[in-house]
């Protein structure tokens, strides 16, 4: 009858064991904002969740507590059950031992956790209950371990920031789309804000070869005839040269005095100019133009010249992509040739095309930030159409220029094995002209 009890009582213990377990993959598994949401449910069993989940600390000690007394116990009463079955003390407390490790770990543990990570929301929502009333049990106990825990955390003082970094935040996204939580689409625009903040204007410009502006004494007839062509709804306005920015000409007010007669540029022209450094931060940028309520700011370089400008179009396409209008001549960044051959535009951003070509290097060592920039530091000179370069297992070729800045390559993947027989090739004639060096000197 003994022997009935013990086993009886040993069962239950591993059935809360495993429990417990599920219950602490269960709750580690949902985020703090869904514990939020729940809470705001009218449902009993989703305010009781949402209530643990306010108190992660000590619902998790609750747990601990819990489950470090039912695994104490079954092995308290597996080694009686064992002592009277087997006359051998230490052999009765090996066979036990062995037994009760290999029994929690399979059922009070691995089992239970694995079914509670495959479905957190349902195990935590029907075990709240349970916990909640375990949790007001236990509480005295959990708030002298919580004491105890500040004890620990005021003399073992941690300099590392407790932080979430960006990679972090990138890593839970991208188990979120694993798990179909979030489609693709979603979780490139949270990815893109997440890294916002890392951006700056001169990652967004448009570069000075590429503006139009409109000289303040232009006539308004051919100030109308700039804005049909081009079909721009905006000019830098400047007085002499691009350098010397004196204001910014909206096609409305333009045309609105144009219908009225007015003959000079300069009295329908906005003088709010918004003057940005490159080094700026997007998110400041799109400040000073929502504050300046202007679509448009001029990027100044260090020497007090127009390097280019930015629009609120582009600080956007940051966040959400390539912006398309009925007017824009859509032009794809990557155009893929064949398996080993890309073209590429100049204003492909450095980083995308190191992940691109799955280039081991950081471009945060270089100093540009677009492909036009970096080919012409690998080139030494001004580009010209033909010219070509080998970067790491990449020969490209430039295509088209335009004032002296790479529009578009070609850029063509070299099998490594070639490449490595080309670097012996390079290697053993350096040694050769070496030895040549040395013959002719002596």
């Amino acid at each position: 009858m003994d022997y009935a009890i013990y086993t009886i009582a040993i069962v239950l213990l591993i059935l809360l064991s495993g429990f417990f377990s599920a219950a602490e993959t269960a709750y580690s598994s949902i985020s703090r904002l869904k514990f939020k949401t729940m809470a705001e449910n009218k449902k009993k069993k989703y305010q009781w969740a949402g209530a643990l989940g306010d108190n992660y600390d000590k619902l998790l000690t609750t747990i601990l507590i819990g489950n470090n007394i039912v695994n104490i116990g079954a092995a308290t009463l597996s080694t009686l059950l064992f002592t009277r079955l087997i006359s051998d003390g230490n052999l009765a407390g090996t066979i036990s031992t062995i037994a009760i490790t290999i029994i929690v770990l399979f059922f009070g543990e691995v089992g239970p956790k694995t079914l509670a990570k495959r479905n957190p929301e349902p195990f935590a929502l029907n075990s709240a209950f349970i916990i909640l009333i375990l949790f007001y049990i236990l509480y005295p106990l959990n708030l002298i371990l919580g004491s105890f825990q500040k004890m620990l955390t005021k003399i073992f003082k941690t300099q590392e920031s407790q932080k979430i970094s960006d990679e972090d935040l990138i890593n839970y996204v991208d188990e979120a789309e694993n798990s179909g939580e979030i489609d693709e689409d979603e979780s490139d625009l949270i990815k893109s804000a997440i890294g916002f903040d890392d951006l700056t204007v001169e990652d967004a410009l448009t570069p000075r070869v590429n503006v139009e502006g409109i000289d303040v004494r232009t006539s308004m007839e051919v100030a109308k005839q700039k804005f049909l062509e081009t079909g721009y709804s905006r000019f830098p306005v400047y007085k002499g040269n691009i350098d010397n920015v004196i204001g910014i000409l909206n096609e409305k007010d333009f045309y609105r005095g144009y219908e009225k007669g007015e003959t000079k540029i300069r009295n329908v022209m906005s003088k709010n100019v918004i003057m940005l450094p490159p080094a700026m931060p997007l998110p400041d940028a799109l400040e000073k133009l929502q504050k300046g309520k202007m679509h448009i700011a001029i990027v100044i370089s260090e020497h007090g010249g127009t390097m280019g400008i930015i629009t609120l179009e582009d600080v956007l396409e940051e966040l959400v992509g390539e912006i398309w209008d009925e007017h824009d001549d859509i032009v794809e960044p990557v155009k893929k040739i064949d398996e080993e051959t890309y073209q590429i535009q100049g204003d492909y951003n450095l980083d995308d095309f190191f992940e691109l070509f799955e280039i081991d290097q950081d471009p945060d060592d270089y100093d540009p930030v677009k492909v036009s920039g970096f080919l012409a530091m690998l080139l030494e000179k001004a580009p010209v159409v033909g010219d070509e370069v080998d970067f790491e297992n990449l020969h490209i070729k430039v295509d088209e220029v335009e004032f002296n800045r790479i529009v578009s390559c070609t850029v063509k993947i070299l099998p490594k094995e070639e490449k490595e027989e080309e670097n012996k090739d390079l290697l053993l004639r350096g040694l050769v002209g070496n030895s040549d060096d040395e013959e002719a000197e002596d």
